[in-house]
């Protein structure tokens, strides 16, 4: 992936997961680091921190560097691991990977769809009742000129 590529899928990420990557890239040095700072200057941050790397195991695992085998890489939102050494193995688990990144983008673009609809039909009941109450003024006003 280009440095620009890995630019644009950083921007579309959320701090917080830009700032793991961040740390992930610099090592566990960098974590632990974060994790002192963090009880120097406000000590709940480090806390969080030690609970985040103890949950996310950053904090035992033998081998988190960008090289491990055992580490799962991150690529925008895609999840890629290393080979399993079983070619027909890897080929079944890359196609049902690829299947169900299609069944939750098709689903993201149904639930789209459908938002979209649900807007649609809000706002023309709203210019529905906008023109009940326009043309019912216009009533009330042409009623009163009438009485006059």
């Amino acid at each position: 992936m280009t440095l620009a590529a890995t630019e644009i899928d950083r921007n579309q990420l959320s701090w917080f997961s830009r700032a793991e990557l961040w740390l992930d890239e610099r090592g566990k040095g960098a974590w632990i680091a974060a994790m002192v700072l963090g009880f120097i200057f406000v000590w709940p941050v480090g806390l969080a921190l030690l609970f985040y790397m103890i949950w996310s195991k950053k904090m035992f695992s033998r081998s988190h560097s960008r090289h491990g085998k055992s580490c799962m890489h991150r690529s925008g939102r895609q999840m890629t691991m290393p080979s399993s050494g079983n070619s027909a193995f890897d080929a079944y688990k890359a196609e049902t990977l690829r299947r169900l990144q299609d069944e939750q983008e098709n689903f993201e673009a149904f639930l789209e769809r459908l938002r979209e609809a649900k807007d649609q039909s809000e706002f023309d009941a709203f210019m529905d009742d906008r023109a009940k109450a326009a043309k019912e003024s216009l009533d009330d006003v042409d009623n009163e000129k009438e009485d006059a």
